[in-house]
C-alpha cells in the first residue's frame, strides 16, 4: 500500500470554500479502482490548513492516480487556493491494503 498524507496551507479567503473546491476531485479519486481511502480534515490549531489521508493500492495505483485528468485539474485549480507548497509524507507499507484495528483501545459501556 502506498499511504500518503498532506497538509494543505489554504488563503483564509477560500478556506469555507476548501471542501467544496475539491469535491470533484475526491469524489473521482474515490473511484479509481487503485483507492483504498480518501479522507479530508481540516487542523484543530489551524482553521485555514486541512489535511489529507489517502492509501493507494500499490505504485502502479497511484502512478495511475497523478497522471489522471482529475489530478492534473485539481493541481491546476488547488494552486490558486493555497498559500505555499503543500508539505507531504508519502510511504510504501509492504503487504497492506488498508486500516488496522487499533489493539490498545476499544469501546465500553457507559
Amino acid at each position: 500500500m502506498i499511504f500518503i498524507t498532506v497538509k494543505f496551507p489554504v488563503r483564509p479567503e477560500r478556506s469555507e470554500q476548501w471542501l467544496e473546491l475539491v469535491n470533484d476531485f475526491t469524489q473521482a479519486t474515490r473511484a479509481e479502482p487503485g483507492n483504498l481511502f480518501y479522507e479530508w480534515s481540516r487542523s484543530v490549531d489551524d482553521p485555514n490548513e486541512f489535511v489529507l489521508v489517502e492509501g493507494f493500492r500499490d505504485a502502479e495505483a497511484g502512478r495511475v492516480h497523478v497522471e489522471s485528468a482529475h489530478f492534473k485539474k485539481a493541481m491546476e485549480d488547488m494552486s490558486y487556493a493555497i498559500t505555499e507548497k503543500p508539505k507531504i509524507v508519502s510511504v510504501e507499507i509492504p503487504d497492506r491494503q488498508g486500516w488496522d484495528l487499533m489493539g490498545e483501545l476499544s469501546p465500553r459501556e457507559v
